[in-house]
């Protein structure tokens, strides 16, 4: 694409549909959950950053938009679905950790259609510096547009997820952040300029780099 990254976050803005809500007179309490960071010295932060504070907030959304060389899409993530974990997202995002990032893994098969970001050095390599937990029902699915984090088994979230583009016909041990609510198109395009292997899993034919990630 030969657009400014100006124009594209111009777009961006133009194709999402924000909403507002009215404070009540008297506030009510924000829910909070406890989180457990565990530093990984065996695998250390790819980019600085901090482990994130322990306490998430445990009810409402956060829109997190990106952009992309593909162009732009908007994530709504549940912070009462995965507190701890949309609680480490946004500390991510503001610490510039997804920023000038490669994506560099493309599936497009008959179980499983994700595209797969957050590494910084290559697939499922170049994390934070430390894991959490999972937060699952085991009841949980993947259509698409669904946006969760990838991990290498039980309690190894770190920075990986995964933008589900057609399906993911996957087990429930992954935890959802939330789903894309503008831009699919933008994964639309990422699909249709290919994938380099023959099984359809792996490298993009063409890089998929993210530019820019915040949070409103």
């Amino acid at each position: 694409m030969k657009r400014s990254i100006p124009a594209l976050i111009a777009a961006l803005l133009v194709a999402t549909t924000l909403t507002t809500t009215t404070a009540s007179a008297t506030p009510s309490p924000k829910p909070v959950a406890k989180c457990e960071f565990t530093p990984t010295p065996e695998n250390p932060a790819a980019k600085p950053v901090r482990i994130p504070s322990p306490v998430a907030r445990a009810k409402g959304t956060v829109d997190v938009y990106f952009v992309t060389n593909y162009g732009p899409f908007v994530v709504r993530m549940d912070r009462a679905n995965a507190p701890c974990g949309v609680h480490n997202f946004v500390h991510l995002v503001k610490s510039r950790f997804y920023d000038m990032t490669q994506c560099f893994r493309l599936t497009n098969s008959a179980r499983l259609g994700v595209l797969q970001c957050g590494d910084i050095y290559r697939q499922e390599e170049g994390g934070p510096g430390y894991k959490f937990p999972d937060e699952v029902t085991g009841q949980e699915t993947y259509p698409r547009g669904t946006v969760a984090y990838g991990n290498q088994g039980p309690g190894t979230n770190g920075s990986e997820f995964f933008v589900v583009h057609s399906f993911a016909n996957i087990a429930p041990n992954y935890t959802v952040l939330g789903h894309v609510i503008a831009g699919m198109s933008t994964f639309d395009r990422m699909v249709a300029a290919g994938i380099a292997d023959p099984d359809q899993d792996g490298p993009p034919a063409k890089p998929i780099h993210i530019y820019k990630v915040w949070t409103r």
